[in-house]
């Protein structure tokens, strides 16, 4: 297959797929002529890749994913501890954004949004802590 079939079987751009040849997360064959020939192989490691990533897995994760779902003799154990720190990772961020969230909701209901100049959104930004006229 050459890039753009595999790009269609995979749902991933081309440009992706270079990127993770060139970081050698997969390394398909190469024609006499120098094209790329992905095998069917290939285009299973860039969709198990661009599912890992749609989840939020690091190019890491998703390195040692890829050896560990190619090692047979591998322990689940590993697979799901990877997982669950994926899934801490994730909490902290959800925990992160629902405090800009709130932080910003606050600063949205104080702020008049009327012709006057003062505004406690730029007065947060700039690091402003005397308190509105």
């Amino acid at each position: 297959m050459n890039i753009g079939d595999v790009a269609a079987t995979t749902g991933l751009p081309a440009k992706t797929i270079r990127y993770y040849e060139d970081i050698g997360l997969v390394r398909p064959a190469r024609g006499e002529n120098g094209y790329r020939d992905f095998s069917q192989r290939d285009a299973h490691k860039l969709a198990f890749l661009g599912r890992a990533r749609s989840l939020g897995f690091s190019i890491e994760d998703c390195r040692t994913l890829l050896s560990l779902y190619e090692d047979h003799s591998r322990a689940s154990a590993d697979v799901k501890d990877l997982a669950r720190q994926h899934l801490v990772r994730i909490a902290t961020k959800i925990a992160e954004l629902e405090a800009m969230r709130g932080t910003l909701e606050d600063l949205v209901t104080r702020c008049h949004g009327d012709d006057r100049p003062d505004c406690p959104i730029l007065d947060d930004l700039a690091g402003d802590s005397r308190p509105p006229a």
